[in-house]
């Protein structure tokens, strides 16, 4: 059946694409929009992670003067932890605006698993020197060895980007899209984690739900928590390409 709309508030986000010829699949390419709000997170991230850094510097060269304050340095290992996860989430954002290809699968790992990396330099020369460290005793060096060890897995963790964006993932989800509807405009709520090709979809439209945003495929992934398109807006529209 076809789209009902729906009486919620709609917003449009960016722009929609026009009809596109499905055997001629367009590339997916960022927009100047995007690329500039990619490039503002990525300096922020940048800059948390030089914080992050910066304090670990500065714990190692606490512990090279006994005696050790134990607890400044769980303080600067907490300070640590902030930055080196907060430098994450927005390089994470970043990829999402603007993410890497496929085709290069060094660029595309580092580009997207950066965090991690980052997060071990962080932590992981401050843990050694934790342990190898003469004037901790036994019970301050398992302490504070072990928070940082903790903190490690929490910022690495954050680091880690489990669905990572990609050229080739926003050129063939938006694709099919296209195949489906004719254009490329799906829709979208601040808490889901489907896109949907309908804005009547029960899976949206719920007493739950004030406000259902539109635009592209891109536009909907550049929140993190959105994978992928609704199963049923999906089987929906093949059942009503098919009556046509």
């Amino acid at each position: 059946m076809p789209d009902k709309g729906t009486k919620k508030k709609l917003t449009r986000v960016g722009g929609v694409d026009s009809h596109s010829d499905e055997k001629n699949v367009r590339e997916f390419v960022a927009s100047d929009e995007s690329k500039g709000k990619a490039l503002k997170f990525r300096i922020f991230a940048l800059l948390s992670w030089i914080v992050a850094i910066g304090v670990e510097v500065w714990a190692i060269l606490l512990l090279q003067k006994p005696p050790v304050n134990t607890t400044y340095l769980i303080i600067m290992i907490v300070v640590i932890l902030i930055f080196a996860v907060t430098g994450s989430l927005l390089w994470k954002k970043a990829n999402r605006f603007d993410p890497a290809s496929e085709k290069d699968k060094i660029k595309f790992f580092i580009q997207n698993q950066l965090g991690v990396i980052i997060s071990v330099i962080a932590f992981l020369p401050l843990i050694i020197l934790i342990f190898m460290n003469k004037d901790l005793k036994g019970k301050q060096k398992g302490l504070v060895g072990t928070i940082a060890i903790v903190a490690l897995v929490i910022a690495g963790y954050f680091g880690i980007d489990f669905n990572p964006p990609s050229v080739e993932k926003y050129t063939q989800e938006t694709a099919l899209v296209e195949s489906l509807m004719g254009k490329n405009l799906v829709y979208w709520t601040d808490f889901g984690t489907r896109y949907h090709t309908y804005s009547d979809c029960y899976h949206i439209n719920t007493t739950k739900t004030d406000e259902i945003f539109e635009g592209t495929v891109a536009k909907a992934k550049e929140l993190e928590k959105i994978t992928e398109l609704c199963k049923t807006c999906e089987e929906r529209a093949k059942k009503e390409k098919k009556q046509k």
